[in-house]
């Protein structure tokens, strides 16, 4: 796996190619919407779709914590799909669960899905959460009262033209002041990163990492003030350039 380093407020970061974010400074590993049990919540409602979300999400976070050194966990809200999520983890997603927080600090923002702290589970729930000069939430505050912000949400992807054809992928996307993450979770649509929602957290465009198998890939964003404004149906693609090469080098997004 190749991560991609980008610098926000003068801290060094780590993109992920899995979709997590890792803060070497603070020994942090960030995720965000992994909306677990997901699959259960759908069953309960007659809709029959396998059962094995959690455990497949369970089993991509495993791989990060042995690649990173964590002692800090942070999941950016929505972490279960609604608010008996944790209740209804089976047996052995709950120990597995477990084992992998254990020894760690874990703080779980609340998201919508999730307003109420896990049960059951270790860790601190906050609104929102803040070290350093870094402030993580669940969704995005647009504007610079936000401060320097990583959040999630939205589920972003990008679609990016190749040789090959158009390409549409989760993404991570930043610019000077946020970082905005992509679902971790398995069972997870996506959101266009030329919404009006997405486009209003980033008004002068900014760079998009679309994940890869092992690596990211990086093409710049151009201004999407006039999508931010704009109705689901008449918001137009921002400018993106062809599909970059993968990211090997320190990255500051201007």
């Amino acid at each position: 796996m190749i991560s991609a380093p980008l610098h926000l407020a003068g801290e060094r970061l780590a993109l992920d190619p899995a979709g997590a974010l890792y803060w070497p400074a603070r020994k942090l590993l960030v995720l965000s919407d992994l909306h677990l049990e997901k699959g259960s919540h759908f069953a309960r409602r007659g809709q029959l779709v396998p059962p094995y979300d959690t455990r497949e999400t369970l089993a991509r976070l495993a791989p990060l914590l042995r690649r990173y050194s964590v002692a800090h966990l942070v999941f950016l809200g929505d972490s279960f799909h609604d608010g008996e999520g944790a209740s209804r983890l089976l047996p052995p997603d709950r120990a597995a669960l477990l084992h992998l927080l254990e020894g760690r600090e874990v703080t779980w923002v609340l998201g919508n899905h999730d307003p109420a702290p896990p049960a059951d589970l270790p860790g601190q729930a906050v609104a929102e959460l803040r070290l350093g000069p870094l402030v993580f939430r669940h969704e995005g505050m647009p504007g610079p009262a936000a401060g320097f912000e990583l959040s999630g949400h939205f589920h972003p992807k990008a679609s990016v033209a190749t040789r090959c054809g158009a390409v549409e992928r989760p993404c991570f996307l930043a610019d000077a002041r946020r970082v905005l993450l992509p679902a971790f979770g398995a069972y997870t649509g996506g959101l266009a990163i030329t919404a009006p929602p997405v486009a209003a957290l980033f008004p002068r465009g900014g760079r998009a990492f679309l994940l890869g198998r092992d690596r990211l890939y990086s093409t710049a964003i151009g201004p999407m003030k006039h999508l931010a404004a704009a109705t689901p149906a008449a918001a137009e693609p921002a400018p993106v350039r062809s599909l970059g090469k993968p990211v090997r080098v320190p990255i500051s997004v201007p």
